[in-house]
C-alpha cells in the first residue's frame, strides 16, 4: 500500500474510533485495515495507537503524525489541482484562535467575510482566554495581543493595543480623580483574570516602574462582566483599550491617569508554515491583516 494511502487509513481509523468502523467507511475489510496500520508502524518504527480489547487511541507521537499526515494530503491535493486546473477556488479548512471577546468582536466577522469570499473554504475559530499552541492543537492561525517570544511561526504586525485603567464618572466623582498611580490605593478594583487573580498593576513613573496593589473585592474571568461591574461604579479596572471602547465612547467609563500608561502592547497576526502555508491559509492572514490594520484603535 502506497505511503498517501496509508495515511488516509490512519485518519480514518484515528476520526471513526476503530479499525471496523474505518474499513466500512473506506470500503476495505477490517484485517487489510490492520495490516496497513501496522506496516505504517513498522516502517516510521513508532506505535501510533495505543490498543485494548475495546479502545484505540492514538498515541502522542500518533496524534502528531495525524496532524502532519492531514496537512500532507491537503497540500496534495492542493497541488495537483493547481497543475491540472481543476479549481480557481480556495478549498479546505482554515482554523483561527483567538482572545474570546477580541475573537467575538473583529476576528468573527473576518471569518464571515471570509467565508463570502470563498465558498468552497470552511472556517473553524477557537475563541478562548489562553495562549494555545498551533500545532498541538491542529489550528493555523491566531491574533495574539502581546510581546511574542522567539518561535518558528510567522507573525505580522497589524497595530498595538492601549492598557488602560477606567472608571464610571459616578465613581470618579465619589473617589476623586487619581492625579498618580499611588492615587488608586483609596479606590477599590475590579480585577480581569481568566487563570490567577492580577493584583500588581505596573505603571512607568519617572523611568522606573511602579506596582500599585489596589483592593479588589470583585474578580471576574470575563471581561465583559468586569465593564460591567466598573458601569456599574463598583470600582475601577484595568483592561485592553479595545474591551472599553464602546463604554468610554459613549461617556460610561472615563480613562483615568492616561500619562502613566505602559507602552502599548503589540497585535499579531500569528501563522504557521510562513510561506509554505496553504494558499487558504495565507489567503485568511492576508485579509486579517488588511482588516486589523483598518481598525482605530489599532495604533
Amino acid at each position: 500500500m502506497d505511503r498517501f494511502r496509508s495515511i488516509q487509513v490512519l485518519i480514518a481509523v484515528a476520526e471513526e474510533g476503530g479499525f471496523a468502523s474505518a474499513a466500512k467507511r473506506l470500503g476495505m475489510s477490517p484485517p487489510a485495515v490492520t495490516r496497513a496500520v501496522a506496516a505504517l508502524e513498522d516502517h516510521l518504527g513508532v506505535r501510533l495507537f495505543s490498543r485494548t480489547t475495546r479502545v484505540v487511541r492514538l498515541t502522542e507521537t500518533g496524534a502528531r503524525f495525524l496532524a502532519d499526515g492531514r496537512r500532507i494530503l491537503e497540500e496534495l491535493a492542493e497541488a495537483e489541482a493547481s497543475a491540472t486546473g481543476a479549481h480557481s477556488e480556495l478549498r479546505g479548512q482554515v482554523a483561527v484562535t483567538a482572545p474570546s471577546m477580541f475573537g467575538r468582536l473583529f476576528v468573527a466577522p473576518i471569518a464571515i467575510d471570509f467565508l463570502a469570499r470563498h465558498p468552497e473554504v470552511g472556517v473553524r475559530t477557537l475563541l478562548v482566554d489562553r495562549v494555545v499552541d498551533l500545532v498541538e492543537e491542529g489550528l493555523d492561525i491566531a491574533v495574539r495581543i502581546a510581546h511574542l517570544p522567539d518561535s518558528s511561526l510567522m507573525a505580522i504586525q497589524v497595530g498595538s493595543m492601549r492598557h488602560v485603567v477606567c472608571g464610571a464618572p459616578s465613581y470618579i466623582a465619589e473617589r476623586g480623580v487619581p492625579r498618580e498611580p499611588a492615587d488608586l490605593l483609596r479606590m477599590e478594583a475590579i480585577d480581569f483574570s481568566f487563570s490567577v487573580p492580577q493584583r500588581q498593576w505596573a505603571f512607568p513613573v519617572a523611568g522606573r516602574t511602579r506596582i500599585v496593589r489596589p483592593a479588589a473585592r470583585f474578580l471576574a474571568n470575563s471581561a465583559e462582566v468586569a465593564v460591567a461591574a466598573a458601569v456599574a461604579g463598583r470600582g475601577i479596572v484595568r483592561l485592553l483599550a479595545y474591551q472599553v471602547e464602546q463604554e468610554v465612547r459613549t461617556g460610561k467609563l472615563e480613562i483615568l491617569l492616561a500619562n502613566h500608561e505602559p507602552p502599548p502592547i503589540p497585535v499579531h497576526v500569528v501563522h504557521v508554515e510562513g510561506r509554505r502555508a496553504a494558499a487558504r491559509v495565507r489567503a485568511f492572514v492576508d485579509l486579517a491583516v488588511e482588516r486589523l490594520r483598518a481598525e482605530t484603535w489599532l495604533s
